[in-house]
């Protein structure tokens, strides 16, 4: 099933909901930052699991105390869809639970 692209209205509205992300160019976009490196690999793992619950994957990148995480749909195009939004939803129902801010 085709995953269709978000106007610009749509994605401003939708981040208004998600504090600490933002768009960057044909992605959306946020860091965290975590109290050590073991807590800031934890959430990582735990970003993949979601990940792979939704057959939907970021660029994730971790630092030493930092995750970062870049996401498009590279199904419709490298555009915004509802399934980047759906994605960084879960992420955030989670980070909190590993220390993040």
């Amino acid at each position: 099933m085709p995953t269709e692209p978000l106007s610009q209205k749509e994605i401003e509205d939708r981040l208004r909901e998600l504090p600490g992300w933002s768009q960057e160019g044909d992605r959306i976009a946020r860091t965290y930052r975590l109290g050590t490196h073991f807590a800031a690999t934890a959430l990582v793992v735990h970003v993949a699991q979601i990940q792979d619950e939704l057959n939907h994957h970021s660029d994730l990148t971790l630092g030493y105390n930092t995750v970062n995480l870049t996401v498009n749909t590279h199904d419709a195009g490298g555009a915004i869809t509802d399934r980047d939004f759906e994605l960084a939803r879960r992420v955030e129902t989670v980070a909190p639970n590993h220390g993040a801010s």
